[in-house]
């Protein structure tokens, strides 16, 4: 089976997705003239004045649902992972993808907006990937194959988010435990499936509280920490960042010739963390209430820097100005060891990385904290999973008319990703990312191939916001007017509210 998962994974993880990732960054960097940069202020103001109802929540807790499942393990042990098979350099093209990635994810997430709907048994707001997918294109002759798109998309994505995806984040969770406090990973494991049933059956509304409480307080606290230490090494910080550079474009003689590793962990576990264009950021993005889809386009765009360019960065500076790392030759734990640093014999590659380095600097604490901060990271992106899965679930029960079916599939979702959590806890970690890197991959390709054919939309969007922002309006969005055709919701929307003006 492990030699399976490998041959799977390096066939799903080749060349061309890195390239399709960073092109796609680029491309849309470019037609959207760089509004990752430009539309900053815009970002931060639809943060603050987000608009909720009974449908949907505000721009922020959807924001949150986002964060939740973009910042997890991936953002500690996956960049330790990187650092060990790719360098330091691969730090680098981490912020290389999160950033032509910002606006890759601003035309994923206005599409699921312009094509979102209801749920026709609790009401709430979905949307994501298998819905624009079906629908742009739904009035055309190739309807019936986009339709067909979609629903792969949709199983795709329920695999992922409801079995792969979950136990990558319950391994760091239990790894983290046991090396902190010597829990069996068995306990965490049971603990872990308790809380996650208790959340998941109140709902998107108790995930979505739930996140909005946790996300903010353990992202800010984890961010202070990491700046601490670095400036406590302050006279470490123009090495921490000469070697960031220089490994990541093959320049720095200890670590000559990985440059092909570099780019390949660096955009590899980028994404995994920051989510762009893997078509996970969509369904949160959904369910937000907004007058105009490009309000939350900007919104999710903002996410991707909070996630890789201060969470990421964090745990880099942490894990390089204290030389708490190790980096392998051949991509694997069994290669020779290119760099050995300060790191204690038998830490594997993994969170001991970042614990190591914290305890390093304040001595006896480094490993609950980071324990503490993996435990609440983790448990909140598999929330975020979940919600995800159940979105492309409810892509599939739209078709099913016994409203008591389309229950029973929702509790049979969430047994699922309980058994993943106990499984992916209790597993080894190379399973447990196989599997998570083979979910990403498929996700990434098809969602990234479908936003390039489908990106007009998203562009109209953007440029009627613009427009209507330039004359001092409001925005707010009317997709006949601006020639989008299926985005049904949006047009009862404003059928709807013309009535009411009549009366």
């Amino acid at each position: 089976m492990a030699g399976f998962l490998d041959a799977l994974n390096s066939l799903i993880w080749s060349p061309a997705l890195v390239f399709l990732c960073l092109g796609a960054g680029v491309y849309f960097t470019i037609v959207t003239k760089g509004l990752q940069i430009r539309c900053i202020p815009d970002m931060i103001a639809q943060l603050k004045n987000g608009e909720k109802s009974d449908s949907g929540v505000s721009s922020f807790q959807s924001l949150m649902i986002s964060l939740a499942g973009r910042v997890g393990v991936g953002n500690i042990a996956g960049v330790a992972t990187a650092i060990a098979f790719g360098g330091p350099g691969a730090v680098f093209w981490m912020w290389a993808v999160a950033l032509l990635g910002s606006a890759t994810s601003f035309v994923e997430c206005t599409l699921a907006q312009v094509y979102k709907e209801k749920d026709q048994d609790t009401g709430e707001y979905r949307g994501g990937p298998a819905y624009y997918i079906e629908k742009a294109y739904r009035h055309t002759s190739v309807g019936p194959f986009m339709l067909v798109y979609g629903v792969i998309f949709a199983v795709s994505m329920i695999l992922a988010t409801s079995y792969f995806l979950p136990g990558i984040q319950a391994n760091g969770v239990a790894a983290a435990v046991e090396n902190a406090w010597g829990v069996n990973v068995t306990w965490s494991a049971v603990i872990l499936a308790g809380v996650l049933a208790f959340i998941i059956i109140g709902g998107v509304k108790r995930i979505a509280n739930f996140t909005s409480l946790i996300v903010p307080f353990m992202a800010a606290a984890y961010i202070i920490i990491a700046l601490t230490i670095l400036f406590m090494n302050f006279g470490d910080i123009p090495h921490v960042f000469g070697l960031i550079f220089k490994s990541a474009f093959d320049m720095e003689a200890g670590f000559a010739g990985m440059l092909g590793s570099a780019i390949m962990w660096g955009v590899k576990r980028g994404i995994y963390s920051n989510e762009a264009g893997q078509g996970t950021g969509p369904q949160s993005a959904a369910a937000a209430e907004v007058s105009h889809p490009a309000k939350q386009g900007l919104v999710q765009s903002f996410a991707v820097y909070v996630d890789t360019l201060f969470v990421c960065s964090a745990t880099a500076f942490i894990i390089i100005s204290t030389d708490m790392y190790k980096v392998f030759e051949g991509e694997s734990e069994d290669g020779a060891v290119r760099y050995a640093g300060s790191l204690p014999d038998g830490i594997a590659v993994g969170p001991g990385f970042v614990q190591s380095g914290m305890d390093s600097v304040f001595s006896g604490v480094g490993a609950s904290f980071v324990a503490i901060a993996i435990a609440f990271f983790a448990f909140t992106t598999v929330l975020a999973y979940y919600y995800m899965a159940e979105t492309n679930l409810t892509y599939f029960n739209r078709w099913i008319k016994n409203a008591g079916a389309r229950r029973a599939l929702v509790w049979v979702l969430r047994v699922l990703i309980i058994i993943s959590v106990i499984i992916g806890a209790t597993t080894t970690p190379g399973s447990a990312w196989a599997l998570g890197d083979i979910g990403v991959g498929a996700t990434a390709w098809l969602n990234i191939i479908a936003i390039l054919f489908l990106q007009v939309p998203a562009l109209k969007c953007l440029k009627d916001y613009s427009a209507q922002k330039k004359a001092g309006k409001d925005p707010d969005f009317d997709p006949e007017a601006l020639g989008i055709k299926n985005a049904d919701f949006w047009v009862e929307r404003k059928n709807a509210r013309s009535s009411s003006v009549a009366e």
